[in-house]
């Protein structure tokens, strides 16, 4: 990793944990379009298979509230 990257990436621990995912996703958006498709489909598989076991009760659901007050916390 060059020093300028280095830099960045200490400065990024600085940041909140949903900071760092923002950060972190704004930054994986530059990559190129295809892969983005890749990932986008992933994700919407994924999103998919989580929403039916919501559905069948294998899983629960938590508020938004909650799920960054557990992430903040760390």
């Amino acid at each position: 990793m060059t020093a300028v990257a280095e830099r960045i990436f200490k400065d990024a621990l600085d940041l909140l944990p949903v900071e760092r995912a923002e950060l972190i996703e704004k930054l994986f958006q530059s990559f190129d379009c295809a892969a983005r498709n890749a990932v986008d489909a992933a994700w919407a598989e994924e999103v998919e298979s989580r929403f039916e076991a919501l559905d069948r009760g294998e899983i629960k659901a938590s508020s938004a509230e909650d799920v960054f007050a557990r992430i903040n916390q760390r």
